[in-house]
């Protein structure tokens, strides 16, 4: 069992205590430089306007204080109309919690507030919760937006009162009266109740726990808000894509507070990615060890579950029953994660040397600057109610299109869903796109003429849309290819350049010069290329709106019959060639390099404790360091492609192909354990077939890395 801990810092006394599962890897404290850089933290952290003003603060408690009333009242009113005394009338009480980013000390200004109600074992979730209280909240005037989900994998009522979102969740607990110093921490609350209610009680038995754990929570919470703004800026913040969200960014930065007890938030961010650069994955994160318990209920154990192995990127709650919190990871969202820590790794060492300011930590990250190809994913909706509900479902759905490419394309075609949705203004209808970018897996041989062929990753993905329960008509969704000249402008905010490309010649010029000989074009020429006569300019803006629109798969009309009739079997062909200015990427398990260049501080601690950390010394990446051998890319059924438009895309940009015959083991994975593929998030029986509705407009994908 784990022992409480104070939540203010460790005394100096108790400097070298032991937090978590091993040791401080140090237990050095801050130096000057080290203060220094923490208060210029703290100070771009306000400026950033992270942190909410008191007028916010008190209309958050405000609103807390008025649903822990009205949830009072409901309960009392129920009690009433069943029959009971007027003792258990007068006694009747709910309890509200609060867990998440609220709960944590790190929520900023229009953040919600996560809550948990706890209620008597007579109120239930499913009529009392979702059908008496939410009328109850209808009628009220304060109350806006009202969101029933009772099909989640986590039953939330989602609303806003005055203004502050809220997420409210209900337990029922196996007690008559539910006293209102309820110990939640306590085991007992988990006697005889269902797994949604073991599931609703462990958010706020999470959040109290890392409090505990960690050794000093202003430190903590300085660290945490530093660490979720540069996720968001980086694209790698939301656990429905396939990323980490709020709790998984908490538990990681807990860990890291841990082995640094005595550290500084300066200190603690750029140890951060130091650890994490360096974590050997699928070895879990733990804040504790794992409690068995005599309640029955499964906890996160990969020498029993044969399940949990094939977890990529382990992150485990610290409460009772132990879970695996970030379990949506998949190979490409944890190879764009490893990726952009190594980055923040390099910035914050320049930071510490005084090479680099905090602010060039956190720099958007330019998504649409990064790949040549482009999934789009267009969502529309008859209006916007219908646009949110439709929106949502169709993200939670993403997550299983980046594993049925992966599964399908034997991990050679790598995606990197992006977690933003954009916003069209020009449409009449309702809508928002999300974009997912498309690369070949580095270091792999291309032959001319190779292709990827999705279309049946395509249709299934549409049938696995097709599933939602409450499609209503103008419910609609259109995947398209996009190369990154061909973006919509709609994606592109105020302040952002696209991309100018890398040469501009006339169309006979392109036709002669190769991509390796492009390659090789120095800055000096390429000044010189921008220097052109205005004759040459004129016959490349007159050659380029044909071609252009041969390829576009932005506009319907472009699009041959062939590829835009609805047919069962959407196509979708995607051709690659070799490019040596591709992002470095690779096998999950290879990317832990450690950089030649990282501060001297304990490293070899670092790779001391990730081997210690590991569960119990069971090397759980042995069973994804095997490679399968599957058919040749060649002999996949249905591999064809529009020959006339793929011809002219590779004409335009001189694109050729390749193959390998060696793949992942994520294939394999899926093919024996299909439960993957559901979206915890979602239900999973008694879907309406929509298939008739809705559509779904696919273009040939032809991959060009030239540059553009």
């Amino acid at each position: 069992m784990v022992t409480s801990e104070g939540l203010s810092g460790s005394p100096p006394a108790q400097a070298a205590k032991q937090h978590g599962v091993t040791s401080p890897i140090s237990v050095a404290g801050p130096t000057e430089a080290d203060i220094r850089r923490s208060l210029e933290l703290e100070k771009f952290l306000v400026d950033a306007g992270l942190y909410e003003t008191s007028e916010e603060t008190q209309k958050r408690e405000e609103v807390l204080s008025q649903i822990d009333q009205i949830v009072k009242d409901w309960v009392k009113q129920l009690t009433h109309q069943r029959g009971y005394s007027d003792q258990m009338v007068q006694d009747a009480n709910a309890v509200i919690f609060t867990f998440g980013s609220y709960r944590l000390g790190v929520h900023g200004p229009g953040a919600d507030i996560d809550t948990l109600c706890v209620g008597p074992s007579y109120v239930n979730r499913e009529e009392d919760f979702f059908i008496i209280l939410h009328d109850i909240l209808a009628d009220m005037e304060d109350v806006t937006e009202l969101q029933p989900v009772p099909d989640a994998h986590v039953p939330v009522m989602k609303f806003k009162m005055k203004g502050i979102s809220v997420d409210l969740l209900y337990a029922s607990i196996s007690v008559l009266v539910v006293q209102q110093d309820l110990d939640i921490s306590h085991g007992s609350v988990l006697y005889s109740v269902d797994e949604q209610t073991v599931r609703s009680l462990n958010g706020c038995r999470v959040a109290d726990q890392i409090l505990r754990l960690v050794p000093n929570v202003e430190h903590f919470r300085t660290t945490l808000r530093c660490l979720k703004f540069w996720a968001k800026r980086r694209g790698v913040y939301s656990n429905v894509t396939g990323f980490l969200g709020g709790v998984n960014w908490a538990l990681l930065v807990a860990r890291v507070c841990q082995l640094y007890p005595n550290a500084n938030p300066s200190m603690l961010v750029s140890r951060f990615f130091r650890v994490y650069t360096q974590w050997r994955w699928p070895n879990p994160v733990m804040l504790c060890s794992i409690e068995e318990d005599d309640l029955g209920i499964p906890v996160w154990d990969p020498r029993k579950n044969p399940r949990d192995r094939l977890h990529h990127m382990p992150i485990i709650t610290p409460a009772y029953p132990c879970m695996n919190s970030s379990y949506n990871v998949s190979t490409s969202t944890l190879r764009v994660m490893m990726e952009q820590f190594q980055n923040g790794n390099k910035i914050c060492e320049d930071i510490d040397l005084n090479k680099a300011q905090w602010s060039s930590l956190f720099e958007p990250y330019l998504f649409f600057e990064t790949y040549k190809n482009y999934l789009q994913v267009d969502i529309i909706a008859a209006d916007a109610d219908d646009l949110l509900s439709w929106k949502g479902w169709v993200e939670s759905r993403l997550r299983q299109l980046t594993l049925m490419i992966e599964r399908d394309t034997n991990g050679m075609l790598q995606c990197h869903p992006y977690p933003t949705d954009y916003v069209d203004s020009s449409k009449q209808s309702s809508h928002c796109a999300f974009f997912m970018g498309l690369q070949r897996k580095e270091g792999v041989s291309v032959q001319e003429g190779q292709q990827f062929d999705i279309r049946a990753t395509v249709d299934e993905f549409r049938h696995s849309v097709n599933m939602y329960m409450f499609w209503k008509p103008g419910m609609e969704i259109f995947v398209s290819h996009v190369r990154r000249r061909q973006l919509p402008s709609f994606v592109l905010p105020d302040g952002y350049k696209r991309s100018r490309p890398a040469r501009l010649m006339s169309q006979q010029q392109a036709d002669k010069i190769s991509r390796r000989e492009e390659c090789g074009v120095n800055s000096t020429d390429r000044r010189l290329k921008r220097k052109r006569s205005s004759e040459e300019m004129a016959d490349l803006k007159t050659s380029r709106p044909e071609k252009r629109a041969s390829v576009s798969p932005q506009r319907t009309e472009s699009v041959s019959p062939e590829c835009s009739s609805r047919s069962s079997r959407t196509s979708l062909v995607s051709s690659v060639e070799d490019n040596s200015e591709v992002l470095p990427t690779g096998n999950v398990n290879s990317i832990i390099a450690t950089n030649a260049e990282r501060t001297p501080d304990n490293k070899n601690d670092v790779n001391e404790v990730v081997r210690r950390n590991s569960f119990d010394n069971l090397s759980i990446a042995s069973n994804k360091d095997k490679s399968v051998s599957t058919r040749e890319l060649s002999s996949m059924s249905g591999i064809t492609c529009h020959t006339e438009l793929c011809e002219e895309v590779q004409r335009d940009t001189g694109s050729n192909g390749g193959s390998d015959s060696q793949c992942s083991s994520l294939g394999e994975v899926l093919d024996v354990n299909p439960e993957l593929l559901l979206d915890n998030g979602c239900i999973d029986i008694g879907f309406q077939d929509v298939t008739e509705e809705l559509k779904v407009l696919i273009l040939p994908l032809s991959f060009s890395f030239a540059f553009f």
